[in-house]
């Protein structure tokens, strides 16, 4: 069977398409568990993704595995509205004491890209406006609608005419100039940004939304001054105009919180979640308040699969997991141990620039030293090496230069330990090759 298995592994080109195929590693594997892969290779390897930060309660923690095989015994389908069932309304009561402010009601899809078309759908219909505000650097999909208001790279939106969004830059407090107050600078610079578009390209009375990421994920991990954040939803009070936040990536504990909205003490009207909602099973939603959810009438949207029985029972299973192992308190504990780790390497090695952190979402910048400019071509030769220590990472920023550090938030400072002397030797390795 293995034989057989490593076969088709070779002639995966064959089978499925290169936008699906010929992503970074490709490492072939064959179970997972807690925090760990076990390759087709025999070998045990680390895991620092979560699976792009979805297993937050770790690889096939027992109670999921014993929740999924208790709800398949009950139903496998809906479809909601058809029938209904326990586990999606209990999950909406459970979900509604950990989301923030009013955030109490909520239309269940099968992944963050439809939780974001849902959003701007709803943003869209209840305001009867038809622009939205993104910012630059922002990934929130690649579904059309998704699309448009996706900019974290040109690559995605190629040929698609993505359109009725206006654009914005993030907040990056490393672009103040010398002598100015950085979280000032930045603040000031939004509130800039936002007159200028609404005096020159667009007034506020047709913008329907901005959406944002409370941290930036796939952009690079660049984490604003909860000062910017709040000077958003000021402007959005000020002008009439919803505020979404994509909680896709953020969500489910990863910043130390249930969501970053909590982090950053701001609520939004609108909320994008899913990844971690369901340790693995697909699962998301649109969330918002009861008043607001009201407007958006029967038949205005709908799905066959989204709040699957079995995702739901599974989400359940999720938040008593995090709720019962403290996995909040964990992911601030042993992401403040992890950063004061990856001091130690940035000061041993001049290709490792910013360390970007918030609880268990850690960016680390790779760069090139002689023009301190991200360095994607030495990132990729980095997690390589680190991949052959027996650790795998992900990859984000514009230019692949930010090595992204997911772990499950079950992670703990021995594995953190183990993972990063791993990262040290990986990046050791490629310092003596280039200095060859």
């Amino acid at each position: 069977m293995m034989e057989s298995w490593l076969e088709l592994y070779e002639q995966m080109g064959d089978y499925l398409a290169p936008s699906m195929a010929k992503d970074h590693p490709n490492l072939p594997v064959i179970k997972e568990e807690g925090c760990y892969y076990f390759g087709a290779d025999g070998k045990t390897y680390l895991d620092f993704t979560a699976g792009i930060a979805v297993a937050n309660t770790g690889h096939r923690h027992p109670k999921i595995v014993q929740s999924i095989k208790d709800a398949a015994d009950q139903l496998v389908h809906g479809p909601s509205g058809v029938i209904m069932y326990e586990s999606i309304l209990q999950l909406s009561k459970n979900l509604a004491e950990i989301t923030p402010g009013n955030l109490d009601c909520f239309f269940y899809g099968n992944s963050g890209t439809e939780a974001i078309e849902g959003a701007i759908k709803l943003a869209k219909f209840t305001t009867g406006r038809p622009y939205i505000i993104s910012f630059t650097g922002c990934f929130h999909g690649r579904s059309l609608g998704a699309l448009s208001v996706t900019t974290s790279k040109s690559k995605y939106r190629k040929f698609l005419n993505p359109s009725n969004v206006y654009t914005i830059p993030y907040a990056n407090v490393n672009e103040a100039p010398r002598g100015f107050d950085s979280i000032q600078y930045t603040v000031d610079l939004l509130e800039k940004n936002v007159k200028t578009l609404f005096k020159h390209q667009v007034t506020p009375e047709e913008v329907a939304a901005f959406i944002v990421e409370p941290v930036l994920g796939e952009g690079g991990y660049i984490i604003p001054p909860k000062e910017w954040l709040q000077k958003l939803r000021e402007l959005c009070n000020q002008y009439g105009i919803l505020l979404i936040f994509d909680e896709v990536q953020t969500g489910f504990g990863r910043t130390g919180e249930w969501f970053a909205a909590q982090t950053f003490g701001v609520t939004p009207d609108i909320m994008a979640i899913a990844k971690g909602i369901a340790s693995g099973l697909p699962l998301s939603a649109t969330v918002a308040s009861r008043e607001l959810m009201e407007k958006w009438p029967m038949g205005s949207h709908g799905t066959t699969f989204g709040g699957n029985p079995i995702s739901c029972s599974v989400a359940l299973t999720t938040l008593e997991v995090m709720k019962e192992e403290n996995l909040l308190e964990n992911t601030k504990q042993v992401g403040a141990y992890a950063v004061e780790f990856l001091k130690d390497i940035q000061e041993k090695y001049d290709v490792v620039g910013e360390v970007r952190a918030i609880g268990l979402m850690i960016g680390i910048n790779i760069i090139d030293p002689k023009t301190g400019l991200g360095d994607g071509i030495a990132l990729k030769e980095i997690l390589d090496n680190a991949l052959e220590e027996g650790v795998l990472f992900y990859l984000c920023g514009n230019d692949n230069d930010v090595i992204r550090m997911i772990p499950p938030l079950t992670v703990t400072k021995e594995q953190i330990d183990e993972g990063l002397t791993m990262l040290d030797h990986a990046i050791q390795k490629y310092m003596d090759k280039r200095s060859e």
